[in-house]
């Protein structure tokens, strides 16, 4: 008994238990849904702690709250105790001694919210289930684990990096990114020359692994996610209870947890419930509550993740970190959940790009690439939103830390890709949403189409793809085709005329015999194939009929 009650002092917070109860087993007295009638599944109830564990459990959270207070506003407490002359020994000896004190009575909060939770007969029952797991990680422990939703601190893994063969001698250190070519200096030089720069390193560090990676990723910060955790718990008991979703824990090369649910329609779909969409969310998504929802409805099967430090997700979303993921991500479709590359399509919504565009990169085979409200690189929107005289500063950090290159990325890969403008998008545009032209999907589409098809993308071809992104409707969209008289037929047969004759690897040489027209007329037909607009903010969620395959020849 006093084991026990030892695991309900350090066991995880218990959020909402999923599963269906036993019709024969009298359940405690609870708010919410009742048992199933005649086959109806049952959707779960939220775990309903008893009077001791709730009040215990409010303290405890509060502290944790003001922790996190403290940690964020350290440098300005500090400076202000420091101008209050409170920093030094004879002020510090007694706060440490309150700190002690308090601490003290936090561990006897601790206690009583295990006693609580120790007359719980759900919880002594979870906390059961869990040791259970952690000693044989069986599938049917894992199934009755998965029925409930908890603190995914205490989650076993159930797929590692290393688990595949071709994997173990990979570095621990990360997956492979793509690096700035290095400026080649004489070795005197080159000493003087870091001497030099190493104070703009330090505070560039200083920037990034401050304030820089929160701007970046504000869904990382603790106090967003407690305020958003009531509509996460929410939405993650849709996606299990109503969706089937199956949650897991993937353990990345560095050492970081990735939370991840998969939707399965292999059984219920046909042939779209058998492609698997891996869906990369913004800077403050998560699979709860983000894109996922796009290809679930349409019918595909589902593979959602949380950046590091997002909800279930340890670490800090850096690209290094980012990629790493996203890395084993992969590999959990291919070898646990049994899809193959062609069958596999990386949908992604705005920053998400980075790590999808990475994946298209680091794996070529798989059969397409959505990129939604995307742009082609970090630093001219990480610009817009500091000081000019920052300029050199921003560029040394993103440069180094935060490199978020997809367009370099995706030229990368040979398959076939969907762009989606947002018409409206506030974010991602350098001036506001009404320049249109500042959009940075522009760039990323004029730089896909000038890698593959760079004979057709000349000067002529490129003012007029420009024309037509300046539509910010499809009024104005057609009207620009039409004056340009693009005929999609002919369009369609001078490339598969090449493709017939020639190398499909790109780049390719269409269009170095054509006329002036004759380019412009194809590198519209090009751009509208390769980029949809959506006439919505950056933030609308994208609607299931907006979701299509990406054009193939």
């Amino acid at each position: 008994m006093m084991n026990l009650w030892l695991r309900c002092i350090t066991g995880p917070k218990l959020q909402r238990i999923h599963r269906q109860p036993d019709p024969n087993r009298a359940e405690p007295n609870r708010t919410g849904p009742g048992p199933g009638l005649g086959g109806v599944r049952q959707l779960g109830w939220p775990y309903q702690p008893k009077v001791l564990e709730r009040h215990t459990s409010s303290i405890l959270s509060w502290a944790s709250i003001l922790w996190s207070l403290s940690y964020y506003t350290s440098p300005l407490l500090v400076f202000y105790l420091y101008r209050k002359g409170y920093i030094c020994l004879s002020k510090l000896v007694p706060v440490g001694q309150y700190t002690g004190t308090l601490l003290v009575l936090l561990l006897g909060v601790a206690c009583l919210r295990g006693i609580g939770r120790w007359t719980n007969p759900e919880y002594v029952q979870f906390i059961t289930i869990l040791e259970e797991t952690k000693k044989n990680n069986s599938p049917e422990n894992k199934k009755k684990l998965a029925s409930y939703n908890f603190d995914f601190r205490s989650w076993p893994a159930d797929f590692r990096w290393d688990e595949v063969s071709s994997r173990k001698g990979q570095s621990p250190g990360g997956v492979a990114l793509l690096k700035p070519e290095p400026k080649h200096r004489g070795a005197t030089d080159s000493v003087l020359n870091s001497v030099g720069k190493l104070p703009c390193q330090i505070i560039s560090y200083l920037i990034a692994n401050s304030f820089g990676r929160r701007m970046l990723y504000p869904g990382s910060v603790y106090l967003l996610q407690k305020a958003m955790m009531p509509m996460l718990n929410q939405g993650q008991a849709r996606l299990v209870e109503e969706c089937g979703g199956q949650r897991a824990k993937l353990v990345a090369c560095d050492g970081n947890d990735i939370d991840t649910m998969f939707v399965d329609k292999r059984n219920s779909q046909g042939e779209k419930g058998k492609k698997l969409v891996i869906c990369c969310e913004g800077n403050a998504g998560f699979y709860e509550v983000g894109c996922v929802n796009t290809p679930l409805e349409v019918g595909y099967s589902v593979l959602g993740w949380n950046h590091p430090g997002f909800g279930g997700s340890t670490g800090v979303p850096f690209p290094q970190n980012e990629a790493n993921a996203m890395d084993v991500v992969v590999q959990y479709a291919i070898h646990k959940l049994g899809f193959e590359m062609k069958d596999i399509v990386i949908y992604a919504w705005s920053i998400g790009g980075f790590t999808a565009t990475w994946a298209a990169m680091s794996y070529p085979e798989v059969s397409a690439l959505v990129l939604d409200a995307s742009f082609d690189d970090l630093l001219p929107l990480a610009l817009k939103v500091m000081p000019e005289s920052w300029r050199p500063l921003v560029t040394r950090t993103v440069r180094h830390y935060m490199n978020l290159n997809n367009a370099e990325q995706l030229c990368k890969y040979q398959g076939p890709v969907l762009l989606i403008r947002r018409t409206k998008d506030e974010i991602i545009t350098t001036t506001g949403p009404e320049d249109i032209m500042s959009n940075r999907g522009n760039y990323l589409l004029l730089r896909l189409l000038q890698f593959r098809y760079p004979k057709v993308m000349t000067e002529e071809g490129v003012r007029a793809v420009r024309e037509w992104l300046g539509a910010s409707n499809a009024i104005e969209e057609a009207s620009v085709y039409s004056r340009y008289e693009v005929d999609d037929d002919w369009s369609t047969s001078v490339l598969q005329s090449y493709q017939t004759d020639q190398t499909t690897e790109f780049p390719w040489t269409v269009g170095e015999d054509m006329t002036l027209e004759g380019r412009r007329q194809l590198a519209l037909f090009l751009a509208r194939k390769y980029m949809r607009n959506f006439d919505a903010t950056h933030c609308t969620p994208l609607p299931p009929y907006e979701f299509q395959s990406p054009w193939t020849l």
